[in-house]
C-alpha cells in the first residue's frame, strides 16, 4: 500500500527530542488526529498520543489542536518526542542537587562535576536524573515517566562539564522548552579554559559535527558540511594566559561535545580533556619546571575545563524571559588563577 504522507525533516535536539515533520497527502481521508498519529508512533496507546497532543508535542501548521481534530489535504504535522538510544529505567536516589530556581513549571540546577546527567550504559545509579526524579516524587507521588518522559530532561552537558542545566517539571513545559531548544532561542554561554594563545578577540566556527569515524566515541568537524549536523559556536576571549586562553562561547546550536570538537577544530583543544588529546601539553617550553607546573594544573582541575555558566529561556507559563548566571567552580577558579600568577612572572615563548 503506498504511503500517505511525506516525512520532509528529522532532526534531534541534545539528543533526547526527536522532531517529524509530516505533510499531509491529497486524497487522504479525513481522520482524527490521534488515531492517525498512533499508527504512525512505534509502540505508541492512544493514550500516550493524546497526552502528547494535550501538552502540546503536536502542532498542525503551527498551531496547537485537539485531539479529535481531523486532519486535512496539505496540512503540515510537527511531532516531538523522546528519542534516547541509552534508555535506561529511572530509579529514584537521594541524591544532593544544587537548585538555583525552581516553580511549578521548571527547575534550573547547577550541575556538580564528575555527575552524569542521566542513565545510561555503565551509569544505572547516581545521575542527575536519579536525584531529580526522587525530588518530584516527593512533589508528587503519583508522577510516573508516562505523564513526564524522562522527568522533564530536555538537554544536557558532559559528565566533566559543571554549570547550569534546566528541567523540566509538567509535559507541556517539557513540550515548550523543547521547541525554545529546537528553534535555537535558548541562551547558553560557556566559559572555557583551551591550549594555546588565541590571538582574534573572537570569532565564529560554523563546521557540521558528526561521529569520528575510526572513534566512535569521539565527535570531528566536517567544514564542508557534506556529513553530520549544524553546529555553530561564537566564541570570545576573555583572559590570555600566555600558552591558555580563557574563553567564552555562546552556542547557537547545542551538538553533543560541541564546544570541545569546536575549539579544537581551531587548534584550541580545551585544557584537560583527556579525550581529545588536552590532557598533555600542547603548548608551551621544554623545560622540567614547565612540565611540573602543568602537571600541577592538571591536579587542581582533573577534568575538561568547561563550565556552564548563563543559562536563559522563555517561561513556559508566565512567557517572561528567565536569566541565570552561576559562578565558576572552584577547581577552574584555582587553575585560573595559577596561570595568571605563572604569566606575570613568565614571558611567551613558542
Amino acid at each position: 500500500m503506498e504511503e500517505d504522507l511525506d516525512i520532509v525533516q528529522e532532526e534531534n535536539a541534545e539528543e533526547f527530542y526527536e522532531r517529524k515533520t509530516f505533510i499531509i497527502d491529497k486524497g487522504q481521508e479525513p481522520m482524527r488526529i490521534d488515531k492517525w498519529m498512533q499508527a504512525r508512533i512505534e509502540n505508541a496507546t492512544r493514550s500516550k498520543v493524546q497526552k502528547g497532543i494535550e501538552a502540546g508535542f503536536l502542532t498542525v501548521n503551527g498551531q496547537q489542536v485537539k485531539s479529535n481534530y481531523k486532519i486535512k489535504s496539505g496540512d503540515e504535522l510537527v511531532w516531538i518526542s523522546v528519542t534516547n538510544p541509552d534508555y535506561s529505567e529511572i530509579k529514584p536516589e537521594n541524591i544532593f542537587l544544587d537548585i538555583v530556581y525552581e516553580d511549578d513549571a521548571v527547575m534550573v540546577i547547577n550541575k556538580a562535576p564528575n555527575m552524569v546527567v542521566h542513565p545510561g550504559v555503565g551509569n544505572y545509579s547516581g545521575t542527575l536524573l536519579n536525584g531529580v526524579a526522587y525530588h518530584l516524587l516527593q512533589q508528587n507521588p503519583q508522577l510516573i515517566e508516562e505523564d513526564l518522559p524522562r522527568f522533564g530532561l530536555v538537554h544536557r552537558i558532559d559528565k566533566n562539564t559543571t554549570g547550569l542545566i534546566v528541567l523540566a517539571k509538567t509535559a507541556e513545559a517539557a513540550s515548550h522548552l523543547a521547541k525554545q531548544f529546537f528553534n535555537h532561542t535558548v541562551i547558553r554561554k560557556y566559559l572555557a579554559v583551551v591550549w594555546g594563545n588565541i590571538e582574534e578577540d573572537g570569532g565564529t566556527i560554523d563546521a557540521n559535527i558528526a561521529r569520528h569515524e575510526r572513534f566512535r566515541k569521539m565527535f570531528t568537524t566536517y567544514p564542508e558540511g557534506d556529513k553530520g549536523k549544524n553546529a555553530i559556536t561564537h566564541y570570545k576571549v576573555l583572559q590570555r594566559l600566555n600558552y591558555v586562553s580563557v574563553v567564552e562561547c555562546k552556542l547557537e546550536t547545542g551538538r553533543t561535545h560541541q564546544i570541545r570538537v569546536h575549539m579544537k577544530s581551531i587548534g584550541h583543544t580545551l585544557f584537560n580533556d583527556w579525550e581529545y588529546g588536552g590532557d598533555r601539553i600542547l603548548k608551551g617550553t621544554i623545560y622540567t619546571k614547565y612540565k611540573q607546573f602543568v602537571d600541577n594544573c592538571f591536579a587542581i582541575c582533573p577534568r575538561c575545563a568547561l563550565h556552564a555558566k548563563t543559562l536563559g529561556f522563555i517561561h513556559p507559563i508566565t512567557g517572561k524571559e528567565l536569566f541565570f548566571d552561576s559562578d565558576l567552580p572552584h577547581d577552574m577558579q584555582q587553575l585560573i588563577e595559577k596561570w595568571t600568577k605563572y604569566t606575570q612572572h613568565k614571558p611567551l615563548e613558542e
